[in-house]
């Protein structure tokens, strides 16, 4: 296998009824506890690295630790994502370093803070479809705004305000062409996205649904998807961390997502926190020890834990040798002759 386009990862999903997790990296450690999951539950693989992750490491650093991993795990194919581009500039610069596959958050404004509106998000979607499908890069867009219903959200206003509109979502799929389509259901980014197990009130499962009822064959994608587990933020605390209680998504909502038409499930949160917890339990244990591979060889194998159980909770475990060998080259041309 090599790096593959994410297109062609989600259509083989949609056939075998499974999602696809999809994990932000930053580091080495991060990409190889990611490569240790997929060859142990031999699953298809997304890698994503968000704005923040390519000034952190370094486009060159990412690419080459991406090349790392396709040659050193040749039966896995492997995507390499733009999560939360926030301008076709910065789509068209991954693009150009080697990324398969980009998103164009086209919901938020340049600043990736300020919502858009509806005409902007489709112009700039749009503009990025064109450019990366002649490259045969896939491209995933994003309508609504990440962020709680509970957590005053667009004060004063609908809570439900900022989540996708199933209308709007039927005409920005058709209007800009976009492979995949990133759904606000009242999840967010980090720790903190419910101060309960949520509900039907604060996940809108729902949009969902209905999204899917409307278009059954646009892969949906749940943001802010990690579960937060009680015991890796246990950990952390009884290693001197101070997370308070919190709540993430539930494994069973995203397996409902997934009968409804979610092929990808972004995933950060769950592996930093069991990173974090390995790292604090050697300070705390060895408080002598400062050979970094002493602690951070515990955390990539925490984190792959991680990785693997979610691999296996999504129904991607196994699938690695089900998907065909795409070229980009091979993809652009599937683009231009409107066979995909």
């Amino acid at each position: 296998m090599a790096l593959v386009p994410m297109r062609v990862l989600l259509d083989e999903a949609a056939k075998g009824g499974y999602g696809v997790g999809a994990f932000n990296v930053n580091n080495m450690e991060q990409i190889q506890a990611i490569m240790m999951a997929a060859q142990k539950t031999q699953s298809p693989v997304i890698v994503q690295a968000s704005r923040g992750a390519r000034k952190y490491s370094n486009d060159a650093y990412l690419r080459h630790l991406m090349l790392a991993a396709v040659e050193l795990n040749p039966d896995i194919p492997i995507v390499m994502h733009l999560d939360h581009g926030n301008s076709v500039e910065t789509c068209r610069s991954a693009i150009e370093q080697g990324f398969t596959s980009v998103m164009m958050d086209g919901s938020l404004l340049e600043d990736g803070k300020t919502p858009s509106d509806l005409e902007y998000n489709v112009k700039v979607t749009s503009e990025v479809v064109k450019m990366a499908h002649d490259r045969g890069v896939t491209v995933e867009g994003e309508l609504g705004c990440l962020g709680g219903i509970e957590d005053g959200h667009g004060a004063n206003l609908d809570p439900r305000a900022h989540l996708t509109n199933p209308d709007q979502a039927v005409e920005f799929v058709e209007r800009t062409g976009v492979d995949a389509l990133a759904v606000a259901i009242g999840t967010s980014h980090g720790a903190y996205k419910f101060t309960r197990k949520p509900d039907a009130e604060i996940l809108a499962m729902d949009i969902i649904q209905e999204i899917h009822r409307r278009l059954p064959k646009c892969h949906l994608v749940m943001h802010g998807s990690s579960s937060v587990p009680k015991e890796l933020i246990d950990k952390i605390n009884q290693y001197g961390g101070d997370i308070k209680p919190t709540f993430g998504v539930p494994i069973e909502e995203i397996q409902l997502g997934i009968k409804n038409g979610v092929r990808k499930i972004n995933v950060d949160t769950d592996n930093r926190l069991a990173i974090t917890g390995a790292i604090r339990q050697v300070f705390v244990e060895t408080p002598a020890e400062f050979d970094l591979r002493k602690y951070l060889d515990p955390a990539r194998s925490a984190m792959a834990e991680v990785v693997a159980a979610r691999m296996t909770a999504f129904g991607q475990a196994g699938h690695a040798k089900d998907v065909p060998m795409v070229s980009l080259d091979e993809m652009a041309e599937r683009y231009r002759s409107g066979s995909v």
